[in-house]
């Protein structure tokens, strides 16, 4: 059984380290109508309840994958609150201590 369990732990590790393991966002606008949108792949599972964010009126965030979720709440709010896209991430990456 120990030895069952040390290849499953082997080939498992081995076929992690060779399948896709990353995650994709995009957030775009359309200069013309000004419309946004964002869209998140990935191979972890229902990313989409988790990445993307979006307010009519206000803008757009991805927090990506292994991110503090709160950012995209908190991106809305600093650009609801007047903020530009940039400054806000520029916020929310100086307030984390773990940004890097």
């Amino acid at each position: 059984m120990k030895r069952l369990a040390f290849f499953l732990l082997l080939t498992t590790t081995a076929w992690a380290q060779e399948r896709p393991v990353h995650t994709f966002s995009i957030v775009a606008r359309d200069q013309q109508t000004g419309e946004l949108g964002v869209a998140v792949q990935s191979h972890w599972f229902a990313v989409g309840t988790a990445v993307p964010w979006a307010e009519a009126g206000v803008g757009a965030v991805a927090t990506q994958s292994f991110a503090d979720p709160s950012y995209g709440k908190l991106g809305l709010d600093l650009m609801r609150a007047g903020r530009s896209a940039p400054d806000a991430l520029r916020g929310l990456l100086n307030a984390d201590k773990s940004c890097e």
